[in-house]
């Protein structure tokens, strides 16, 4: 009975030697998916409308976009 919001970090890949991974980085709010930064597509995703603004400012930060990219190798 509340709010439940959460971040998951997850790398998604095939190949044994990881040339396929693509790095994930989830916000979700009450079991729902908000955004998403996707390795794959180098940027933020929303999916709700809290999720497309905050995917909106996150983009429009070269700061934040960098460390998510540079987070590929470190997970």
């Amino acid at each position: 009975h509340g709010y439940y919001e959460y971040m998951t970090f997850d790398c998604v890949y095939s190949a044994s030697d990881y040339s396929d991974m693509v790095y994930l980085l989830s916000y979700s709010f009450n079991q729902g998916l908000d955004a998403q930064f996707n390795s794959s597509v180098g940027k933020f995703v929303g999916y709700t409308e809290k999720g497309m603004k905050d995917a909106e400012y996150w983009n429009n930060n070269p700061a934040e976009l960098q460390q998510r990219r540079a987070e590929v190798d470190t997970y």
